[in-house]
């Protein structure tokens, strides 16, 4: 049986929650969150141990699996069902944006950040438009890393600035479209909080809104612009010159 898919949470339906051990949670206590389960996939293993020893020394991660290649890959995501996989893009057999793009197909709500040490456009965009949601460099910090990580398990999108530059330059190059439905005022301001890489719940508190009603405005701008998540609206809004990046 295939493993499901995570929900926004990262909570999977095919594992029951464990039973609380009788006198250690009262009432009213919330419970910890569960660590974010990560995939390391990069074909050298220097870099996946370095990788997995960071994780392993902050709280809330836990290094779910390795791989070498983008065959592997896939199958250790059916074997240790990550929340978040951390991907190289040039490997052997299965490169990282097919493998990108094959997670896509099978595990939509399965986030994937590219990790490489590439910065031209044409590889930014090729791992965007594969379904990656977050891209960034391996001489990222450390908190950073951590911080993507967490944003991309949230449903949100992570991209390094110089990385989002040359995603700028190349969909302008592209030229614009118009869009069948024009935004409202309020939901370009939200898209140019989306491009900024704020939260739902940032971005309510940005415009004095509700987070419901950014969620409202969000699932707008995603049919408006023909997008199926942020990432891609966001790319496609920088196409259009919808917003512009700090």
């Amino acid at each position: 049986m295939e493993p499901r898919d995570a929900g926004p949470g990262g909570r999977r339906a095919d594992r029951a929650p464990r039973p609380a051990e009788p006198g250690v949670v009262e009432p009213g206590d919330v419970a910890p969150a569960a660590p974010i389960r990560v995939l390391i996939a990069d074909d050298h293993a220097v870099v996946r141990e370095g990788l997995k020893s960071f994780l392993e020394l902050q709280p809330g991660f836990v290094v779910a699996g390795e791989a070498a290649d983008g065959q592997q890959v896939l199958a250790e995501i059916e074997r240790c069902v990550p929340d978040v996989v951390l991907m190289d893009l040039v490997m052997p057999r299965l490169d990282g944006v097919a493998a990108i793009a094959a997670i896509r197909k099978r595990w939509p709500a399965l986030p994937v950040i590219a990790l490489t040490s590439f910065t031209e456009a044409g590889r930014v965009v090729q791992a965007v438009r594969a379904g990656a949601r977050g891209y960034l460099f391996k001489d990222v910090r450390p908190a950073e890393l951590a911080e993507a990580i967490r944003r991309v398990h949230a449903g949100e999108t992570y991209l390094h600035p110089e990385a989002a530059r040359a995603l700028v330059e190349h969909t302008r190059r592209e030229g614009e479209t118009g869009l069948a439905e024009p935004l409202t005022p309020r939901e370009r301001e939200v898209l140019q909080c989306m491009a900024e890489g704020l939260s739902n719940r940032e971005i309510a508190d940005r415009l004095v809104i509700a987070e419901k009603t950014v969620k409202t405005h969000v699932s707008h701008i995603l049919a408006k612009l023909g997008a199926t998540d942020r990432t891609q609206a966001v790319v496609l809004a920088l196409r259009y010159g919808l917003v512009d990046l700090p």
